[in-house]
């Protein structure tokens, strides 16, 4: 099997099939595991009980954020709303770069890891797909999943063009590194305006910016970093607060991310012998639950490939059956994040005197933690295979 993709969703499956004793080979168009990223969350029994599973969560606890408390401040940083540490961390937060090397690091030993390169052309044939990589090397794969993200590139190859399934929400949000910001109360400072907010909270022994803002959907390189600073730059002028300080932090952030809020609608998730896994399937940028959703997908897959015992076609079908409702469910979220970050000025008036009500912020936590569990999470057999046995493959 190829996998194209090495940050969450591929690894995750790649470890359980490589350790069934599958031949899995995982191809990322970046050059080593990524860095950088934010933090992302596990909510609920159901991602707990996964991660137990894989045999990671004990090492996930140790690498623990803790969460961050998010405190809305206005133009001279006094406070106006504040959200506990579990409203955007869930039960258990890491950042994505810990989250990928752990996951990473327990599947190297059972798959193959190809980086910098990525698939350029495939084509199914009775027995197999035959892919061909943007390095030139062509091999053959009995099975392809895509697990490469919102932007997927074997999504586009074998289902079509990205604007068919990829729906903008109307915001962009950003990224990056702040080395030098000392005074943070422990937890994220945020700040707004209508459709905009910037914020910096504490990473490991520095700090990071957050910024969201609303806009159509833009034209722009999404691997020129400069076109990216530029647009958010321009987005946020006139902002005020610390915005002055955090842009001057973006001029020289190695690790920038920049992206739309968006979602994917596609069906099915599978064509012969190619599915997609994660975000390439069921996407939603933030606020959909999409980590714990592809961690949990993977381990469907991978059960339902094992059950199936080799016949593809009803393990792609299970596997989409067993999780398209609860990925969509979890997914809806993310349709509200921009209007909830960066609403209008009515908005922010409403979110920060509503939120500021105890008994309805603890309904809205226990909402989260209710449909990240929606689903009968089957316990598969997928038995790990011994150290030496993966070592003789």
């Amino acid at each position: 099997m190829l996998i194209s993709g090495a940050s969450v969703a591929g690894p995750a499956l790649a470890g359980w099939l490589g350790r069934c004793g599958c031949e899995v080979t995982v191809v990322e168009i970046a050059p080593a595991p990524r860095g950088g990223g934010a933090a992302v969350d596990f909510r609920g029994e159901v991602h707990r009980t996964v991660l137990e599973r894989m045999g990671v969560l004990e090492e996930l606890r140790r690498l623990q954020t803790g969460g961050s408390p998010m405190t809305f401040v206005d133009n001279r940083g006094r406070p106006l709303l504040h959200l506990p540490a579990e409203f955007a961390g869930g039960d258990l937060e890491v950042l994505r770069s810990d989250l990928s090397r752990v996951l990473h690091n327990h599947s190297a030993d059972v798959a193959e890891y190809v980086f910098g390169d990525h698939i350029a052309h495939l084509v199914e044939a009775d027995d197999g797909v035959e892919v061909t990589f943007a390095s030139g090397a062509r091999r053959s794969f009995d099975l392809v999943v895509g697990a490469d993200g919102v932007h997927s590139g074997v999504r586009r190859l074998v289902f079509g063009p990205e604007e068919r399934f990829v729906r903008h929400l109307g915001y962009y949000v950003a990224t990056w590194a702040v080395p030098d910001f000392p005074d943070l109360p422990g937890g994220a400072l945020c700040h707004g305006a209508p459709g905009r907010m910037i914020s910096v909270g504490p990473d490991n022994d520095a700090a990071s910016a957050f910024a969201i803002f609303r806009s159509p959907r833009l034209d722009y390189d999404r691997h020129d970093p400069e076109q990216q600073r530029a647009l958010i730059a321009g987005a946020l002028a006139g902002l005020g607060w610390e915005t002055p300080r955090l842009l001057t932090a973006l001029d020289s952030a190695p690790d920038l991310y920049f992206d739309s809020i968006s979602r994917v609608d596609i069906t099915p998730w599978s064509r012969g012998r190619v599915a997609l896994l994660g975000d390439a399937a069921c996407g939603a940028t933030l606020g959909g639950m999409g980590t714990g959703t592809a961690v949990v997908a993977a381990y469907v897959l991978a059960g339902e490939l094992v059950a199936a015992n080799g016949d593809h076609a009803t393990a792609f079908r299970r596997y989409e059956s067993r999780m398209r409702d609860y990925a969509r469910a979890c997914q809806k979220g993310g349709d509200r994040t921009g209007k909830f970050l960066a609403p209008g000025r009515i908005g922010s008036w409403l979110r920060n005197r509503l939120l500021s009500n105890e008994v309805l912020l603890n309904w809205m936590l226990r909402q989260g933690e209710d449909l990240s569990s929606a689903i009968d999470l089957p316990h598969y057999d997928l038995t790990f295979v011994a150290e030496s046995d993966a070592e003789r493959r």
